[in-house]
């Protein structure tokens, strides 16, 4: 499975998130600044992080970003499958949906033990987790 750069900075903001508190608000511009990162990258990345309910925003001037659960509550994988959509490490519509090969397929018990073994990886790493190391 190949992290997209969505991934790689989701979990970078977030951890920095964590970082800062469970109710410290912290603008994008600040973020962007401390992470070296795009300030309008930033911005695309807000929208599914909040609609997974991993993060809240508020507008004015103490405004800002911050967890909206607590660090311990939120799993590795629930911000990359957030913003990338799915953990699966191949295009293989049995593991999604299933297809009419997948009985027949000789490759779909390894593709689909290889998906559980990142699916348990990625959730068994908290937030928590990353920001204590």
């Amino acid at each position: 499975m190949l992290i997209s750069t969505k991934g790689r900075y989701a979990m970078r903001f977030m951890i920095d998130l964590a970082l800062r508190g469970p109710e410290e608000k912290v603008s994008l511009r600040e973020i962007a600044e401390f992470e070296g990162i795009s300030l309008k990258y930033l911005e695309q990345l807000v929208r599914p992080l909040t609609q997974a309910g991993l993060i809240k925003g508020m507008r004015g001037k103490n405004g800002g970003y911050c967890l909206a659960k607590p660090t311990s509550e939120i799993k590795a994988g629930d911000v990359l499958r957030a913003v990338e959509g799915t953990t699966i490490p191949v295009a293989c519509s049995a593991l999604e949906t299933g297809c009419e090969r997948g009985f027949e397929c000789n490759a779909v018990r390894f593709w689909a033990g290889l998906d559980k073994v990142i699916e348990d990886y990625v959730d068994g790493v908290t937030l928590a987790d990353l920001a204590h190391h």
